[in-house]
């Protein structure tokens, strides 16, 4: 009998112990990690169209899209800096660069809703696409989010809590445009649905570490929710009322 209460008891701790370091690792790990996976997706998403639809197109795209994607990877490649910076403890260089950040993502909401129109405009004119007008649900839906979440970060980048939350979610809702690569995901309108299994890893992880779920994914998850069901349903089905408004905006 002791020596099966030794063996259970050895187990035990066993798992216990595993069980730990995974929490360790999560805690140190997440958010750096998760900036590898977005590199990984940009890569293997975009990697699939951009020859034909940018460096190789024809006709050729506006400038405006160069510009964008250099934006929009420059974005990627600043959130890996910043989550190494965290773990390699130059906090004093993450929130110098942070600034760099804060004005980049001005340039992208900037970039990302003129972008939006002069694409639907040169999809709608030149290669004669119909829902070209309507999609602009999406595009507006993901950069007047980003903007947002990057906002609050900034208002609450003395809160690391609040901080790092938030911006792991901006860069979340930057992930529908590669996804959206991927035909299938795309003509079934899943790539809100991929991307918010991306914010739901980012739940796991707070439940897991800190056995509850912080309140930023809390209030932004189900608004998210909310905004990209409404920009799917302006997309796929194009009511009156936003026709009216892109009719306007594509003057």
């Amino acid at each position: 009998m002791a020596i099966g209460n030794a063996a259970i008891a050895a187990r035990i701790e066993k798992e216990t112990s595993t069980t730990n370091q995974f929490k360790t690792f999560l805690s140190r790990y997440f958010y750096f990690s998760m900036s590898l996976v977005f590199a990984a997706i940009v890569i293997i998403g975009f990697s699939r169209t951009v020859n034909a639809n940018l460096f190789h197109a024809n006709p050729p795209r506006p400038l405006l899209l160069w510009i964008h994607g250099a934006a929009f990877s420059m974005w990627v490649v600043f959130f890996i800096a910043q989550s190494a910076l965290v773990r390699v403890h130059k906090v004093s260089v993450h929130r110098l660069l942070g600034w760099f950040g804060a004005a980049l993502a001005i340039v992208m909401v900037v970039l990302g809703l003129t972008i939006a129109v002069v694409m639907a405009r040169f999809d709608g004119i030149v290669l004669q696409q119909k829902d070209a007008d309507a999609f602009l649900s999406v595009p507006f839906v993901d950069v007047l989010s980003f903007g947002s979440c990057i906002a609050l970060a900034i208002y609450w980048r003395k809160k690391p809590e609040y901080h790092r939350r938030l911006v792991f979610l901006a860069s979340c809702l930057l992930m529908d445009a590669p996804f959206g690569r991927f035909d299938f995901i795309f003509n079934h309108s899943l790539f809100y649905l991929v991307l918010d299994c991306l914010i739901l890893l980012g739940v796991a992880r707070d439940w897991v570490v800190d056995k509850r779920v912080h309140k930023v994914y809390l209030y932004a998850l189900p608004s998210l929710i909310v905004l990209q069901s409404l920009a799917v349903y302006a997309w796929r089905i194009n009511p009156k009322w936003w026709q009216a408004i892109t009719q306007v905006i594509m003057r």
